[in-house]
């Protein structure tokens, strides 16, 4: 067989198959998250739905982290260039404004020809209103432990409208 890299014509199988870059640009390979249920989400700080996502989102972190659960923020600023920080700034915000914990990576496009692999596959994963487009700032997508995308959210959905979702995930809902 030897290591020879024929199968990188297919599509990656999950959201495990990624590395993405954190705010400091230091790699991170996302198959540290497999067994985790994820919220992988588009941020921005000067978005009208920033505080209740990010409040919403640190609660359900807050609440789930020892459970299984994981929110991966990735800073955009394609939709009316609302996060115009650089990825420190950024991080900053979020860290101290909200004290979230969870992972923010580096800022990321996520439409167009420039589009990160991984929201490449999480659009592919799952189709919106827009078709494969992000519509707006804080589109959020639930993967299941095994890299899986579960389903796909409008901005106009709270995090906390996602919760049942999110514990039916981790196993902690009746099915």
């Amino acid at each position: 067989m030897g290591g020879n890299q024929s199968s990188s014509s297919e599509l990656p199988s999950s959201v495990h198959n990624f590395t993405v870059k954190d705010s400091k640009g230091q790699d991170v390979d996302l198959s540290i998250y497999n067994g985790k249920v994820l919220i992988i989400v588009n941020v921005a700080s000067k978005c009208g739905f920033t505080n209740s996502n990010y409040t919403q989102l640190t609660e359900l972190y807050n609440k789930y982290k020892d459970k299984g659960f994981e929110v991966l923020a990735f800073p955009c600023n394609q939709f009316l260039k609302q996060e115009p920080g650089d990825d420190q700034e950024v991080e900053k915000f979020v860290c101290t404004r909200f004290k979230a914990e969870f992972p923010v990576f580096q800022k990321v496009c996520v439409n167009g020809s420039d589009t990160a692999p991984v929201y490449k596959f999480l659009k592919a994963s799952k189709t919106g209103f827009l078709g494969n487009r992000i519509k707006w700032n804080f589109t959020k997508f639930l993967v299941d432990k095994e890299g899986q995308v579960i389903q796909r959210y409008a901005t106009t959905t709270t995090p906390f409208a996602i919760e049942k979702d999110i514990r039916k995930a981790l196993g902690l809902e009746e099915q």
